[in-house]
């Protein structure tokens, strides 16, 4: 009698094959590491050593000091102002620059390749170096904050655009095309609609990241509440600067909060 060979169940295939190059590649990385860990000079004895240090600021932090409360509040407002002004504004120029650098729907490759740089180079740019470039522009105050924050947004909200109109059903599109529609029309009546809850989320996670963004472009003079953060500091004032921090944390809080909400209800 022949035996017959029973189903194979072995443990299932999950990695290819090491090439050399990958090993090559994975020890690199990981030597990388260790080094960077060895260069950077943290230690077990600095952060231990630095307790004590820690404990006797945050003593000076507790109790708050209120007696700067309305003018924190103040800037507090000026800051989430200029990050809904800017994270407007953003959104609005990422719109046409996302069809200019989507794969579907740009004019041409090369059109397309320049606007993807461009989107990337606003993305990787810090949002403190925009600020300090157009501190020089426009002058000290939010006006210089807010179009930082246009500019980083518009670097985080046009990738994600164009991702999402890229991955938008060709169907309708076709239909429209076959009926001799025109880019615009397709563009408003197929790709829009289709797109629009993922702009929405997107929008709402650009609100959040601008409104702590913004906290710390005051450091540079572009409005905001952190010049009141660094002046507190500055002056070692640290109870006043606990107060600030709290402030900030309950607005940046109570944005992420709201914006959950609105795409629990809108998407």
């Amino acid at each position: 009698m022949t035996a017959t060979t029973g189903p194979d169940h072995g443990v299932p295939h999950r990695m290819g094959k090491i090439t050399p190059l990958a090993f090559a590649l994975t020890v690199g990385a990981a030597a990388f590491v260790l080094v960077s860990f060895n260069h950077v000079g943290l230690s077990w004895e600095k952060i231990l050593g630095g307790g004590p240090g820690l404990a006797r600021l945050v003593s000076q932090m507790f109790p708050p000091d209120l007696s700067r409360l309305t003018p924190v509040l103040v800037s507090l407002l000026e800051t989430f102002q200029m990050a809904v002004v800017g994270t407007v504004l953003g959104i609005a120029f990422s719109l046409p620059l996302a069809v200019m650098a989507s794969a579907k729907h740009a004019p041409h490759p090369l059109l397309r390749i320049g606007f993807r740089g461009l989107i990337a180079f606003f993305r990787t740019v810090p949002d403190l170096i925009w600020a300090l470039v157009f501190v020089i522009a426009v002058g000290l105050g939010p006006a210089a904050g807010t179009l930082a924050i246009m500019i980083d947004t518009i670097g985080f909200c046009a990738r994600f655009f164009a991702e999402a109109m890229e991955e938008a059903d060709d169907g309708p599109q076709e239909a429209l095309t076959a009926m001799g529609a025109g880019r615009t029309g397709i563009l408003f009546s197929a790709v829009y609609p289709q797109v629009i809850p993922s702009f929405i989320a997107t929008g709402l996670f650009a609100l959040e990241k601008a409104t702590r963004s913004s906290v710390v472009l005051g450091l540079v003079g572009a409005g905001g509440i952190g010049i009141e953060l660094k002046v507190a500091m500055d002056f070692f004032s640290y109870d006043l600067a606990c107060m600030i921090i709290i402030s900030i944390f309950i607005l940046v809080l109570m944005v992420e909060q709201a914006s959950g909400w609105l795409r629990a209800r809108v998407l």
